[in-house]
């Protein structure tokens, strides 16, 4: 393994956060008496942010009066109900763990809000992620590389050295405009055939397969 970093998206990648996700924005949207929406519906909302989540959850998105509203009640019930059902998906610990012994630097980017990203990475990966990066005003979010050039700097590593892995069209766009190489995992919430049709060169069914094309990176 030539590799020296691994740089994460969060949901459906490490985490499968998408029963949270969907309870947080169903509150928010019936806070506000606006429908509300199915779990498959959020699963292809999300990638983008919070705000695009929203905005696309919300009847007539950010031009709707209310819209404001549910973001706002978005993020106050996903701060107290971010861990209700989330959980790693099988063989994501175990690999962790096994880069770490590899001496692998490791690191979290995501567009979920920063703090939570911070919250989720402590409380279920603990010392196995050295950095968590997330949403930030001061950053341009995916697929703009910003984030995980902060990350690379973070870990001290180049881009010859990294390889960035995510499950979504914005995750195999976000590791080809940061210039580094990128893994698309089919766990998570797209299709393979989605992965594709973005371009994805590498595409992991299992962690194990994951880190079968690690190694040979």
């Amino acid at each position: 393994m030539n590799i020296r970093a691994v740089i994460w998206d969060l949901d459906g990648t490490l985490l499968d956060t998408l029963q949270d996700l969907a309870a947080s924005t169903n509150a928010a949207l019936a806070q506000s008496d606006l429908p509300v929406r199915t779990v498959e519906e959020v699963r292809r909302f999300v990638g983008n942010g919070v705000r695009k989540l929203i905005e696309r959850a919300v009847p007539d998105g950010a031009q709707n009066p209310k819209f404001g509203a549910v973001y706002d009640a978005f993020v106050a019930h996903y701060a107290q109900h971010s861990r209700d059902h989330t959980r790693p998906y099988d063989g994501i610990v175990p690999l962790l763990g096994e880069l770490n012994a590899r001496g692998v630097r490791l690191g979290i980017v995501s567009n979920k809000i920063d703090f939570a990203v911070r919250e989720l990475s402590r409380a279920y990966f603990g010392d196995l992620i050295q950095v968590a990066v997330g949403d930030d005003p001061s950053r341009r979010r995916k697929p703009a590389p910003d984030s995980v050039l902060k990350a690379m700097e973070q870990l001290g590593v180049s881009r010859g050295e990294t390889v960035y892995v995510g499950d979504s069209d914005v995750d195999v766009e976000t590791a080809r405009n940061a210039g580094i190489t990128g893994v698309a995992v089919s766990w998570g919430f797209r299709t393979e055939e989605s992965l594709r049709k973005a371009g994805a060169q590498y595409i992991a069914a299992t962690p194990q397969e994951l880190l079968a094309i690690l190694e040979r990176l």
